[in-house]
């Protein structure tokens, strides 16, 4: 009944969509299994998109051709562009979704592309020839066969629900786990471990009282995620700010014998950076308030995310507290909230495309890779599903560096540190964030896309269109001269030193507080110049500003990176053994012989590998 595919993908979460979507925009036949059709792409934590460092990687995956970015617009009720007091490197564009809207957006750009098929079933192995995939096991009984298998399991791998003292099979509220895959890759000789995440309660919005809350209102001037022809918003919903205090802390803390958190019944690690409300306040005891985020579900629904409360504490106790806080004092629960644990998969036993070392064709991408939120999730789907198409037609391998992508740098990480808790990408992560900005993701990664048939080529026309723009008006601020007699009014309200004779327009931009924008209000010819520029392309004012004001800082970064990609440049052979290399630290030869890093490069990001240990292989290398 079901044929021979290039591309299966097992699961329809964020990394299962993209893997989906990519692969069959590159031509290949797919097959997408997810154990339930009504919940593709399910937000199943927060309905948001982006954040500091997220919102950078949704911008690269629209970049290269995925669909995250087209779907975050379509469905989206806010957008905030966040960190706009601080450098350009640290902007962060965020969207605030409609749940339904989000789910049924990605559903639809998968239907609509005749090389994907959608298959209901739970998946419970692989099958294998030798050390290469072949298929898949489906709980009917139902062996399905292709050419690569990518693996995007999320949070239901043996999935277990905490909740007080109860516990509960499940991948998420109201959805079974799945069972029998975890114990078929450990048989093929995988090594599996267990990872914990939780979520909050969700609320009647109608039993709030918004009136003691702080208004959270999105953009004046609202942009969007995707470089495409998505529409940006023209009316958006706000969100809430509440805080708990003191009487709240005490009520949780009533509940802490009852909390698998601190009875023994959680032995696995948690995200770090979102933990729990029962952690923060055994944790920072000392803080007498923490930020609650009042966060709607979507346009048409009354149900409200309370973004920061996430907890795992008997339901008697969530409501107690959560009545505690300021405007929840009549609130009503939809659902409480819960812990989940899950099985993951190390990822040092994958390459930089995802493939696994120990098995030909099979890919894993998301949680099962020990990583954390939708955005994480949804672009290492794109760089599965993108290797596992080069993969089924013999072409080369598709791989982000370090100083290309936040996907770069969240892969190498993951492959070449591993992670013994849920992973989350952060700006302090990349080495080259300057580079790395979210308004210059398509000019780094567009020309990749396309070149491999993902991004098109109108996508590709936009780009070199924006670029010929910033160019020229970089070179027209640059021969634009403005007197004392324009500037200095302006200066002086800025607090920034006079001039005493014309100097060019760039060199002011220079200057700290000093925006294009107010170049604009104080020289006609600036003026008329920057409007045919943003006539053709409003992209191109915002990026030739930023390149002309950090332009030394965006050189050196430019130097660093190249001196870093003449090690990545220097390849390992595949039958080196680190063991033989005498002068190599135990350590280094352990971890080495781990990690097997395919060069000089990932050697040297490995965890406990020297300096002095990456010369010994300089030399072993002839180098």
């Amino acid at each position: 009944m079901l044929g021979k595919y290039d591309v299966i993908v097992v699961g329809a979460g964020h990394a299962g969509c993209e893997a989906a979507n990519a692969a069959a925009k590159m031509g290949s036949k797919v097959l997408l299994i997810t154990m339930n059709m009504n919940t593709i792409a399910q937000m199943s934590c927060n309905p948001a998109m982006g954040g500091v460092a997220k919102g950078q990687i949704i911008r690269e995956i629209d970049a290269l051709g995925g669909g995250s970015g087209i779907v975050s617009d379509k469905s989206a009720i806010q957008f905030r562009m966040l960190n706009r007091s601080k450098g350009p490197a640290m902007w962060s564009p965020r969207t605030q979704n409609d749940r339904v809207m989000f789910s049924l957006e990605w559903r639809y750009l998968l239907e609509q592309n005749p090389n994907v098929d959608f298959w209901q079933d739970m998946c419970v192995g692989v099958i294998t020839e030798g050390d290469k995939v072949v298929g898949v096991q489906l709980a009917m009984g139902t062996k399905v066969y292709g050419t690569t298998v990518v693996l995007t399991n999320g949070t239901f791998l043996n999935g277990l629900i905490h909740l007080g003292e109860k516990q509960y099979g499940g991948g998420r509220a109201g959805e079974k786990a799945a069972i029998g895959l975890t114990e078929s890759l450990v048989e093929l000789g995988f090594v599996a471990g267990r990872m914990k995440t939780g979520t909050p309660p969700r609320i009647d919005g109608r039993s709030l009282d918004y009136s003691k809350m702080e208004v959270q209102h999105g953009d004046e001037n609202p942009s969007k995620f995707s470089y495409g022809s998505t529409p940006a918003l023209s009316t958006q919903l706000p969100c809430h700010i509440t805080y708990t205090n003191e009487r709240t802390h005490d009520l949780l803390r009533t509940g802490f014998d009852r909390s698998p958190m601190f009875n023994g019944a959680i032995k696995s690690s948690g995200p770090r950076y979102c933990p729990s409300i029962e952690d923060k306040i055994s944790r920072f005891a000392d803080r007498e308030r923490h930020q609650i985020f009042v966060e709607p579900e979507g346009w048409n629904t009354v149900e409200i995310y309370v973004n920061g409360f996430s907890t795992s504490l008997p339901e008697d106790v969530q409501d107690i507290a959560l009545k505690s806080i300021p405007g929840f004092e009549s609130a009503k629960m939809f659902r409480p909230g819960y812990a989940i644990e899950y099985d993951y998969f190390p990822p040092t036993q994958l390459s930089h495309t995802l493939e696994t070392k120990l098995i030909r064709n099979l890919f894993f991408a998301g949680q099962i890779n020990g990583t954390t939120g939708y955005e994480e999730a949804a672009c290492q789907g794109l760089m599965a599903g993108i290797n596992a198409h080069q993969n089924a037609h013999e072409k080369p391998a598709f791989i982000l560096s370090r100083s290309e992508a936040y996907i770069g740098v969240l892969i190498d990480d993951l492959i070449t540190k591993g992670t013994n808790e849920p992973y989350r990408m952060f700006t302090s992560r990349a080495e080259f964030r300057i580079l790395l900005r979210q308004d210059n993701a398509d000019e780094r990664l567009t020309p990749l896309g396309h070149q491999i048939g993902l991004a098109n080529d109108e996508d590709l026309a936009r780009v070199e269109n924006k670029k010929k723009q910033t160019t020229l008006l970089k070179s027209k601020l640059r021969e634009i001269g403005v007197t004392p007699a324009e500037a200095n009014e302006m200066l002086a309200q800025k607090e920034s030193a006079p001039i005493t004779q014309q100097v060019k327009a760039s060199s002011l931009i220079t200057r700290p507080h000093i925006s294009l924008d107010d170049l604009v209000g104080v020289s006609e010819q600036i003026r008329t110049t920057v409007e045919s520029v943003k006539a053709n392309d409003p992209l191109a004012v915002e990026q030739a500003e930023i390149l002309l004001k950090y332009e030394g800082y965006i050189e050196r970064e430019e130097e660093q990176a190249q001196k870093l990609l003449r090690l990545e440049d220097l390849k390992i052979p595949q039958e080196l053994d680190f063991r033989q290399i005498k002068s190599l630290s135990i350590e280094a030869k352990e971890k080495l012989s781990k990690i097997q890093p395919a060069t000089i490069g990932q050697a040297s990001r490995v965890s406990g590998v020297s300096p002095s240990d990456i010369s010994v292989l300089l030399i072993h290398l002839g180098r």
